[in-house]
This record gives C-alpha cells, structure tokens and sequence, in this order.
C-alpha cells in the first residue's frame, strides 16, 4: 500500500535518497528544502506525486503553515521524516556565538519544531510515524563537534520522552542513527569555526585535517542503502526505538554503552549509600 510521506531537507543526502526511491515506487513525499529548485528533476519525473514547499526551520510560523498545508492538501502523512540538519566542525572554544546558536536553532530546536508542528495533524488523523534522524553522534561524542552533540544528544532526549506521550495516540516514533556516510555533511554542507592554534596539535587538530581532506568517498556509509534501511524500518508494524546504520556507527556506540555500564556498575556503592536513611 503506497504511502505519503513528509520529508524535511531533502536537497540531498539521506533526504533526497530517500525522496527517489519512495517516488519511484509510487509513494507520494511532501518534500521541504531551503533550495527549492534542487528538486526540479523529479518534479518533472513525478508529477504532481512530489509536493514540495521552501521551509525555514528557524522560524515557527514558517514550519507550521508548510506542516498545516501539506497535511490539508495530501489529505493525510503517513511518515514525518526530521531529517534536515549539517555538522559544524571546530573546538568548544572556537566556536563562534552565532555559529553555535545556529546550530542549535537548526539541529535541535528545529527538529523539535516540525514534530511539535505535526503532532495535532498525526493525533487527529489516528496515528503515524516519526524518523527523527540523529547520529552516531548522539550516544557517542568525538572532540572538534562539541556543538553538534549538544544537538543530536538533545534531540534524543526529546524523543525519548516523546515515544511514550504519544504512543496512546497511534503515533510512534524512531530514532535513526547513522554513522559517517557518503554525503555532504562534512563537505559543502558543513560550517566550520576559526581555528586556535592552540588547537592544532591536539585531538581536535587531528579531526579538522581529517574530515576538511577526507573526500565523502572515504566513510562507509551508503546514502542509498541507509534510506532504504529507514523506509523499511517506517513499514515494521512496532516502530524500534532506535535504529543504528553502519558498521561504524554500531562499532562505536557497542564500545561507548559497554564503557559505560562498566562505569556505572562501579559506581553502584557509591550511589547507592547517598539515599537517605528510611
């Protein structure tokens, strides 16, 4: 049974994979994007089964009257994919104020805004399904994307408390974490702070020469095969709570939750003789 979906930046990466191998298969997608015209091609191959609008999602009014337009004039969205987002790369310290509040207006709280803005549109309709693409990045953290956690480990917080508010409603919802693929999240599509000497031969040097020469080609993940891990995951009747994507992605978040349950497990005693006397 085809399905209609809402899909935010889909211009390219996961977005746009995923927005092709819906529309050719006879789904329809409510595509947003902040370059309207980088969807051209497959309006003209798909008709009037892409919808799709610009959207800001820094400003609240923008991203509920797309959310409001797309749910009346398709009828009903089977699947919100919040997939819009970008890396910025650069030290704690080398950050800039603006920078860090855009990216945090964009990550985080623009992720939270198109599910706020959907919610009542999902409730009344019955139910539905949210991909809200995370990252590796949001249960393990790497120096030089400090800001960029900040987002992604909020995100996940979010949602975490999200699944169960909704679930009475029908609405279900997945947290997709990929690991590095072959896009442009750390190529023209990524921001990067003024770096500090200070920095340079540190771990945070190390990640900026790495990722400002690493060509797309040299991560492992598939753009293709990840959006078709994501549309398969929004067909399962019981949503996952997470899904992790990539052999990366699953090498490091094993290696993060084991070092942290041994932590905490040696922490028992210590935690346990704070309660207070009965």
């Amino acid at each position: 049974m085809n399905k209609t979906w809402l899909i935010t930046g889909t211009s390219g990466g996961f977005g746009r994979a995923m927005a092709e191998t819906l529309l050719a298969r006879g789904d329809r997608v409510a595509a947003t994007t902040r370059k309207f015209r980088s969807l051209d091609d497959l309006a003209a191959r798909f008709g009037e089964r892409l919808w799709r609008r610009e959207m800001d999602l820094t400003a609240n009014a923008d991203v509920e009257q797309v959310v409001a337009e797309a749910f009346w004039e398709l009828g009903r969205v089977d699947v919100v994919v919040s997939n819009a987002g970008y890396g910025l790369f650069g030290a704690v310290e080398e950050v800039s104020h603006e920078q860090l509040v855009r990216q945090v207006e964009v990550n985080l709280l623009g992720s939270m805004r198109l599910v706020r803005a959907v919610l009542p549109h999902l409730r009344v309709q019955g139910g539905g399904r949210i991909l809200q693409v995370s990252s590796v990045g949001g249960q393990v953290a790497y120096p030089g994307l400090g800001v960029y956690h900040a987002t992604k480990w909020g995100i996940e917080g979010f949602i975490e408390a999200l699944i169960p508010e909704v679930a009475p409603f029908g609405i279900q919802a997945t947290l997709i974490e990929p690991g590095a693929a072959r896009t442009a999240w750390a190529g023209e599509n990524a921001d990067w702070a003024h770096p500090l000497s200070h920095y340079e031969k540190s771990l945070v040097g190390a990640m900026r020469r790495r990722m400002s020469t690493a060509g797309s080609q040299a991560f492992a993940g598939d753009p293709h095969r990840i959006a078709q891990a994501m549309i398969d995951c929004a067909n399962e009747r019981k949503a996952p709570r997470r899904l992790t994507l990539g052999s990366d992605a699953y090498e490091a978040m094993h290696s993060a939750l084991k070092s942290r349950l041994h932590a905490l497990e040696a922490q028992r005693s210590v935690a346990l003789s704070t309660d207070a006397d009965a």
